[in-house]
């Protein structure tokens, strides 16, 4: 763009092309402002752009510059070179290559070792930064075979609930409970007389009583286990005859929390009732989940007031923004005033809580019905809730002074609306359908007044004298035509506060005068007025200033008004008064999907942990309070919170004394209070994971073991040689590699021994192999130094370079060299055998205390994969434009993974990230098209062919996508997706089966977390030559960015 400017040097005319270009594209109609950014972007439009409406981001620590080659003096490839050979510096361009060479000997000055230290200990920050953050994975894909040490539970790490199809809402209710110490106790302390249980006749008793037991058996397993995860079927199927319907799949949270209530209340009751007969006040579940209200109101001119019993207070989302204003809504319903009881027409009522459970649960109604489709539709509205919430100002013992306040904040609103519409007067001026800010309107008119007619412009600038306010203002491709952007200053203020001036505050601007800096071009393009004297100028300019003043003022007073009364609205409740009665939020269930079907899962907090704990079927998680909103609050994507358990202090923390040890210990008491029966329940099942433990060993053991090939392995396959000569598996994995790489670079090695005839005649094997190794080491610095484009990574070409521009050691770099220059491929004539033995005699000479033999190991290690992730990137972009997109996807998510452990060790480790990212989500959303489109054929070949796509591809990708660090363009595409599925539900035209099975399929396509997701590794694909490899990577580019041929040095 800069450059394009340039050769127009058109002046005035082209530089408001651009500022009226910018104008449209930002909104910003300041052309000094514009101007300024303009300047400070080099003439570059879409660079000024994102300077004006992008936020800053940090800039990036760069990388210091790889040492220049160092002296042979000292390291270890030196101690075994003639010592007479000297060296100059590494040119920094090629015009002084030749220069440098004929100056004195070539030579490598060393880099101190302090100066390599600094350079790799950002890099080593910011890996440690970046495993940090990515602490758990949502699926585990590159196993074939789950292993058995996976079913173990981790200590006294709470375990998960097995999905045995659509049982999702189960799970996050009981996991829920469970972590309830109180409940947990009352469940597994359960037990009724004998003859309680024979004189029980009716149906719905035996039910329950057998559901009571069911529950104690999975919750002493929960306790006591050795399983990762428990098995809920026997409880299951005493809810499925209770819950059971063709029509809906999958139960409701809310409809089934409120059965399993009521479920526990009867079977309580049954052990009530031997000391208390009909006495509900005395069963611990009432005691435990219930609250009492009294609602109060006017209906028809009449008073009314009734007591109510709740479990589940039921709340609105819709039109709310948070869960006070929720409650607030709830609470009171139209009009409650003296007034009312004399106007019939008039309807009011106030709800007040007079007793609250200690777990109290809010149960979000996150559903209506549409009637123009006839089905229920999920609100996906935001609605953030607290950590703690105060329960004071909802209780009928404070009844008074709540009045008091809501009275308060009616006259606050009203004040707040009536400040409102004063300001809107302002900001939206004008009697026509066009509105403007009244201040912007006055400065519209200054600039019309100020203003020169067009043929005083023309005039002005035919004549010589305005020549000097030209040279005052000069234009900004002028400046943009001198070297790195710098322009000839002559205007009296420097570059500096023109910048301040342009971007000051409207605080700032107004007390300044009023005279908008605009160039002759743009001037003698506005109106003018035909005929202005300087006295009515001057009027008008002092008449603007001072109602401008007055306005901006006016303006400033009301914002400040408002900020105040907000500020009073917000803390109208936070009276110490009123925070007395504190609820921490225990638990949040939450839904992703849509009415028909979805995933549940619960965010629980774990009071001995300190930590929010994901349960998701058979994955608990460590979690955070960031998580839980990003997922519970809703309004970016389909999941949201639907259920919020919240705990008052009477529920014990953690069941027992919390400063009688950690969780392990409360867990094992726990278990050893256990009745005998519950005990050898736990003792049983144990001995059966044993017994599969083993089934499972002796199966594998017949087996082939089927292990992840490492980088390693994958080149010892590709490699000739076995590297007998070496004792240790370390020395032979690292022999391999480090000789594959010289095979890899033999032919550029062979042209540089080719170089050094005139060296080998006259001064010996020696000395040739002295010229030869700083020949190659300077040209693959230079390399190194190129700036790199996207058409071009000279990291390919060579592993050296690799090395140079992520500063790796001098001696791996050295050592590296050598060994090429060592590799038995060479041997093509008498001069390169003799340079090949005598720079093998150097190697061996090299001992451990020279080179660190495991860090050398780990930096091949990391090249070839950095090579197998460009081969399987280019393989996977290459697929991808001759529309394989299932076979493309497959080398994009191998290259992704393997590039992510790259990036974790630096920013020039690995490819571009980004680009693999796109690809990979441009591959998903075709195949996504390609699979509901077979899916809705309703041909069974293709509805299997597209649910086989959707199960083998799609779904683990994505889910694979799905972690902490997943982008926002990864998070719409994935909802893209899923509202693709989502949206065929209900549809008349797919017949009962096709619905059935999309049922089956939804809770994977919405979490598919809880279950071992398995990837196929792409074939492997025998790698190029440097050249090749080159040559393939830039005709790819090319093809993505549309740019010019690259040349292959």
């Amino acid at each position: 763009m800069t450059a394009e400017l340039r050769a127009r040097g058109g002046g005035g005319e082209d530089c408001q092309v651009l500022l009226n270009q910018m104008k449209e594209i930002t909104g910003i109609q300041d052309s000094a402002f514009l101007l300024a950014a303009l300047k400070a972007a080099d003439g570059d439009l879409m660079e000024a752009v994102t300077f004006l409406t992008e936020d800053p981001a940090p800039e990036p620590v760069q990388n210091p510059g790889a040492a220049e080659p160092s002296a042979w003096e000292g390291s270890a490839v030196g101690k075994q070179l003639p010592q007479d050979v000297g060296a100059a510096p590494a040119p920094h361009n090629q015009d002084n290559l030749h220069t440098a060479n004929t100056a004195r000997p070539l030579e490598s000055p060393a880099a101190p070792a302090a100066e390599r230290d600094a350079a790799e200990r950002p890099q080593d920050a910011h890996s440690a930064e970046n495993k940090n953050r990515s602490k758990r994975k949502r699926c585990e894909v590159w196993g074939e075979n789950s292993k058995q040490n996976d079913w173990r539970r981790a200590g006294d790490w709470p375990v998960g609930m097995k999905n045995i199809g659509n049982t999702c809402w189960f799970s996050a209710v009981i996991q829920s409970l469970f972590q309830l110490p109180e409940f947990r106790r009352l469940v597994l302390g359960y037990s009724l007389p004998q003859n309680v249980i024979e004189s029980c006749r009716s149906h719905t008793g035996k039910r329950n009583i057998a559901f009571m037991q069911e529950l104690q058996c999975l919750f002493a397993l929960m306790l006591g286990t050795w399983r990762k995860f428990v098995d809920p079927s026997a409880a299951l199927e005493l809810l499925r005859d209770v819950f059971r319907s063709a029509e809906q799949p999958q139960q409701d949270v809310s409809e089934f929390t409120h059965k399993l209530l009521d479920w526990l209340e009867d079977a309580f009751q049954l052990t009530v009732n031997v000391t208390s007969l009909g006495d509900k006040s005395e069963n611990p579940m009432v005691q435990l989940f219930y609250g009492t209200f009294l609602t109060e109101g006017v209906h028809e001119g009449n008073t009314f007031s009734k007591i109510e019993t709740f479990g589940q207070y039921p709340l609105q989302v819709n039109g709310y923004r948070n869960l006070n204003e929720c409650l607030e809504g709830a609470m009171v319903e139209g009009e409650m005033d003296e007034a009312t009881a004399s106007q019939s027409v008039k309807y009011g009522q106030e709800r007040w809580f007079t007793k609250l459970p200690p777990v109290l649960t809010f149960e979000l109604s996150r559903f209506e019905f549409n009637q123009s489709l006839g089905q229920p539709e999920k609100i996906h509205t935001k609605l953030e809730f607290p950590q703690t919430i105060y329960m004071d100002r909802y209780l009928y013992c404070n009844k008074d002074l709540i009045q008091m306040k809501r009275e308060e904040m009616k006259r606050l609103k009203e004040k707040m609306v009536t400040l409102q519409q004063k300001l809107e007067r302002y900001m939206e001026y004008g009697s026509g359908p066009a509105r403007f800010p009244l201040p912007d309107m006055l400065q519209y008119v200054l600039e019309f007044i100020a203003t020169k007619p067009a043929v005083a412009v023309s005039s002005a600038q035919s004549s010589p004298t305005p020549l000097l306010h030209c040279q005052a203002k000069p234009n900004v491709l002028d400046a943009l035509s001198q070297p790195n952007g710098i322009q000839e200053r002559t205007d009296t203020r420097t570059e500096d506060e023109a910048f301040f001036v342009a971007n000051s505050s409207p605080q700032q601007s107004s007390s300044m005068e009023l005279q908008p800096p605009v160039s002759p071009a743009e001037l003698s393009e506005r109106p003018a007025p035909h005929v202005v004297s300087k006295e009515e100028l001057n009027l008008v300019q002092t008449c603007l200033q001072r109602w401008r003043n007055e306005i901006e003022q006016d303006v400033q007073d009301l914002k400040e008004s408002v900020a105040r009364i907000n500020l009073s609205i917000e803390q109208m409740y936070c009276d110490p008064l009123l925070q007395q009665v504190p609820y921490r939020l225990h638990a949040v269930l939450v839904h992703e999907g849509q009415a028909n079907a979805g995933h549940y899962w619960a965010f629980i907090y774990d009071q001995p942990r300190k930590r929010w704990l994901k349960y998701n079927d058979i994955s608990v998680t460590e979690s955070s309070w960031e998580e839980l909103e990003r997922e519970s609050f809703g309004g970016l994507r389909n999941a949201s919170a639907y259920c919020l358990m919240y705990i008052s202090d009477q529920v014990s923390p953690v069941g027992a004394d919390e400063d009688e040890g950690p969780e392990a210990r409360q867990l094992q008491k726990e278990v050893e209070a256990l009745s005998p029966e519950l005990k050898h329940y736990i003792q049983e099942d144990n001995w059966r994971l044993e017994q599969e433990a083993e089934e499972w060993d002796e199966e594998q053991s017949c087996k082939i073991p089927q292990m992840e090939p490492s980088p390693t392995s994958e080149l010892q396959d590709l490699s000739s040689e076995s590297g007998p000569e070496q004792s240790s598996v370390c020395e032979q994995s690292v022999h391999s590699l480090s000789s594959e790489h010289a095979r890899i670079a033999k032919e550029q090695t062979a042209k540089a021994i080719a170089n050094t005839a005139d060296a080998y005649e006259k001064n010996g094997v020696e000395a040739a192999l002295c010229e030869a190794f700083h020949e190659e080491y300077s040209r693959l610095y230079l390399l190194s130094k190129e700036t790199p484009t996207p058409q071009n990574d000279a990291r390919l070409q060579h592993v050296l370079i690799y090395f140079l521009q992520n500063n790796a050691p001098q001696q791996v770099v050295e050592r590296t060299l050598l060994e090429q220059f060592a590799d038995k491929n060479l041997s093509y004539d008498e001069r390169s055998i003799s340079i090949m033995k005598v720079a093998r005699a150097k190697l061996s000479e090299i001992g451990p205390d020279d080179v660190d033999m495991e860090e050398y190991k780990r930096w091949h290690e990391d090249y070839s994969l950095f090579r197998k992730v460009s081969i399987y990137l280019l393989t996977g972009l290459e697929l991808y434009q001759n529309r394989k997109y299932q076979e493309s996807l497959t080398y994009l998510v191998y290259a992704y993974q393997s590039n992510t452990k790259l990036l974790l060790k630096g920013t020039n480790r690995g490819v571009s990230e980004s680009l693999i990212a796109l690809y990979r989500r441009k591959c998903l959303l075709k195949l996504n098209e390609v699979a509901a489109s077979l899916f809705v054929s309703c041909e069974e070949a293709h509805v299997s062919e597209g649910v086989s796509i959707l199960n083998e591809l799609i779904i683990p990708c994505m889910h694979l996508m799905n972690n902490l660090q997943i982008s926002q363009e990864d998070l719409d595409a994935i909802e893209v997706m899923r509202s693709r599925w989502c949206s065929y539900l209900g549809r008349e035209d797919m017949d009962a089966k096709l619905q059935m099975k999309l049922g089956e399929l939804l809770p994977r396509l919405l979490d598919g977390s809880t279950e071992v997701i398995v990837l196929k590794e792409p074939p492997k694909i025998r790698p190029n030559s440097p050249y090749d490899l080159c040559s393939r990577f830039a005709a790819v580019m090319e093809s993505i960015h549309g740019a010019s041929a690259v040349t292959v040095n």
